[in-house]
């Protein structure tokens, strides 16, 4: 494996796709040595082994920018025709009763890839982008107080278990992932108990959450619930009158040159904002970035910094031993055991994290396809090795 490392160092130098600072609407990113910007090219040439020899199942591409350049892209063909072939044939949690569908995550005309080209499905990293796009329309003056009750945005009269704690919950609380409705998803999505599952196969996915139980007072913690983010497609269309789609394309990808998506809608035509959307490793590092430059793009304003430290501020703690913590969206992760600065991340099904480590200026995205078990690799992971490879790291 070491041998041939430097013929694909030289490859991704010459071909790979890379991001500026301030970049132009479109256009080629500048590429560069991982020496050129801090890195060691030998760590970054072990974890490149360790992907390649299976260590962490099936990545398929690792992105790695520092000081605007790319230093470190790479892709990995993986047969997943052969690999999940078998299971998309059958019925199960991880296909929503959908065989040939969008909603079968074993189909691999949908999945990893859309229809075998070079959108990645980014799956619950779709969660992060929505809250971008309510980001932007907060900025523009286009959306309401976070602080506005949900129920607002519905008809009252025909949604379930109503009660005054769900007429509390806040947009705010479907941001931090703290509405407190009775939901489990921590089970595997194969298991038949698993809120998020059922609601992917159910028809109308805002019906199923909306009439769901509570079990905690909004606000009081932390509960991942997948269906709360896929309120957000409807109340955005009532807050604002607008598509959260095509707003997105608009006033999001279209200030960042982002000319290639698509997203998934749910069997009710609500947009799929919880999961469904797919774009190219380039593309989705320009989001990051756009936060990471405190919602400037090219010189311009997409988003308000206020909305970024916002977004980027703890709200409410995962994990109280790891440290991690969530934000509007964003998962946000110690630097590591004895460094509380935090970096801010994505997460998605089958192993898609992209994140940004502002103090040391990187940007890394991962995407994978890693479904059923096994080996796979973790925000900690992947933190550490990219952090260890920084050569002019600061104590």
């Amino acid at each position: 494996m070491r041998n041939f490392l430097p013929l694909q160092i030289l490859l991704v130098l010459q071909t790979g796709l890379v991001l500026a600072q301030a970049p132009p609407a479109a256009g080629t990113w500048p590429a560069t040595t991982p020496q050129a910007v801090g890195l060691s090219p030998d760590l970054l040439a072990q974890f490149d082994a360790d992907i390649a020899a299976g260590k962490y199942g099936n990545i398929d591409s690792m992105l790695v920018i520092r000081h605007g350049k790319v230093a470190w892209d790479r892709t990995w063909p993986h047969n997943y025709r052969q690999i999940y072939g078998a299971q998309a044939k059958r019925t199960g949690g991880l296909n929503a009763h959908d065989l040939t569908g969008p909603f079968n995550y074993f189909n691999p005309w949908w999945h990893p890839y859309y229809r075998g080209g070079d959108l990645h499905t980014l799956q619950s990293v779709t969660k992060t982008v929505a809250s971008a796009t309510i980001g932007v329309a907060v900025t523009r003056g286009e959306f309401p107080s976070l602080d506005t009750p949900i129920l607002k945005f519905f008809d009252e009269a025909k949604v379930a278990n109503v009660d005054e704690r769900k007429r509390r919950i806040t947009l705010r609380h479907l941001l931090t992932m703290t509405a407190g409705f009775d939901w489990n998803e921590s089970l595997p999505y194969s298991d038949p108990r698993n809120d998020g599952s059922n609601m992917e196969a159910s028809p109308d996915w805002v019906r199923y959450v909306l009439d769901r139980p509570m079990s905690d007072e909004p606000g009081a913690r932390f509960n991942y619930n997948s269906g709360a983010s896929e309120l957000l497609a409807p109340i955005f269309h009532a807050a604002t009158g607008e598509d959260i789609e095509e707003y997105a394309a608009k006033h999001l990808f279209a200030p960042l040159g982002i000319e290639r998506f698509f997203w998934k809608r749910t069997p009710s035509g609500a947009v799929d904002t919880e999961g469904g959307l797919y774009l190219e490793r380039h593309d989705l590092a320009k989001v990051l970035l756009l936060f990471h430059q405190n919602g400037l793009w090219a010189g311009k304003r997409v988003v308000s910094a206020d909305w970024v430290k916002a977004s980027l501020a703890p709200s409410i703690p995962v994990n109280q031993k790891s440290g991690v913590k969530y934000g509007y969206k964003w998962w946000l992760y110690p630097y590591g055991k004895d460094d509380p600065r935090l970096a801010f991340a994505g997460s998605g099904f089958g192993g898609q994290l992209p994140i940004v480590i502002p103090d040391y200026d990187i940007v890394v995205v991962f995407t994978a396809w890693n479904i059923e078990g096994g080996p796979s690799l973790s925000h900690r992971v992947a933190i550490d090795r990219i952090l260890a490879a920084v050569t002019d790291r600061k104590p």
